[in-house]
């Protein structure tokens, strides 16, 4: 039966107070679970960043943070899925050196580029990587391994996290400085490479330091060198290679939040906001720091200077490595 004007406009006028906080409770973000991609297998130093980080930052926004492993192609599976998802702070990813410095110099038809395709959100810190052996390697410094490698009848296999990782292009800058002959093992990720390691399937390899801190307290690594201009408070005992006289071969894997190009301003400046709020606390800031981060705040303009420059510095390394996904 046809409604009547005056009933029908009563309807209308009766329904308008239910929607309107309906549409005031959509905008308010986050209103729904978050989906944080990490581009590593589970045990990797962006995997680790993201479980110790993700709860706190969750209890801070008042939303649940789902981590999501997407590992593959040298991290561009995972960060290619951010930069494609829709920019309303509901998928974010785990930043690092792997999709953003490395990655867009070895991908010749593009696919993402590292500051147009994303918003750099919050800088979290850098892990270092290190020349670590297995104990039947018969070297105990930097030196001695270059000498060790350069005696066998057979290029050295080393392993690392995977194609186009910072593992890689450590050791073939490496392998180029020294005239030390390695054959690359690529893994699909550092779990699997560091259980090799232990096992002495594989006898060396550059790996982030740390994961591989406990075994140097256990003795069942040994770790020669770090990539950095001078040691790190986490494992003073280990020469920087900067100190060794090797100034090519600092590499720091940086770790961090982006998004998808087009992330509300709003939704950026409050991730920032909060993940600083979570760093600043002491225990996540020990648990942090005991795996070997070095912490350091930025903001997303800061961080996303630093992922340009990271990414020109990087690009012309990499494609004289050879490297290839």
């Amino acid at each position: 039966m046809p409604i009547s004007r005056r009933k029908f406009m009563l309807a209308s006028a009766l329904a308008l107070p239910l929607a309107r906080p309906r549409i005031g409770r959509a905008s308010v973000w986050p209103d729904r679970p978050i989906r944080l991609v990490v581009t590593f297998p589970p045990g990797g130093a962006s995997d680790i960043a993201a479980r110790i980080i993700a709860p706190a930052l969750a209890e801070r926004l008042g939303q649940a943070i789902v981590i999501e492993n997407k590992p593959g192609a040298g991290s561009t599976i995972g960060a290619s899925l951010v930069a494609q998802a829709p920019a309303d702070g509901y998928t974010l990813l785990m930043s690092n050196s792997a999709p953003l410095s490395i990655s867009p110099a070895l991908m010749p038809h593009g696919g993402y580029d590292a500051i147009k395709s994303f918003k750099h959100v919050a800088y979290i810190g850098a892990v270092p990587t290190v020349f670590v052996v297995h104990p039947s390697v018969p070297v105990s410094d930097f030196a001695q391994l270059t000498a060790w490698i350069k005696a066998q009848d057979a290029p050295v296999q080393y392993g690392s996290g995977g194609l186009a990782s910072v593992g890689q292009i450590v050791g073939e800058l490496y392998s180029r400085q020294t005239g030390a002959p390695l054959q690359h093992i690529p893994y699909k990720g550092s779990g699997a490479m560091r259980n090799d390691l232990l096992g002495g399937q594989i006898r060396f390899a550059v790996d982030a330091l740390p994961q591989n801190l406990p075994f140097l307290q256990s003795g069942q690594l040994r770790l020669l060198a770090v990539t950095t201009q001078q040691r790190v408070p986490q494992a003073p005992g280990i020469p920087a290679v900067g100190e060794l006289g090797y100034p090519g071969l600092v590499a720091e894997n940086f770790i961090g939040l982006s998004g998808p190009a087009g992330l509300p301003d709003t939704v950026t400046q409050r991730l920032n906001v909060e993940v600083a709020q979570v760093l600043s606390t002491a225990d996540i800031r020990a648990k942090l720091e005991g795996q070997g981060f070095v912490l350091a705040q930025k903001s997303p303009d800061e961080f996303t200077d630093f992922v340009r420059s990271q990414a020109d510095a990087w690009g012309p390394v990499v494609r004289a490595t050879g490297a290839s996904l």
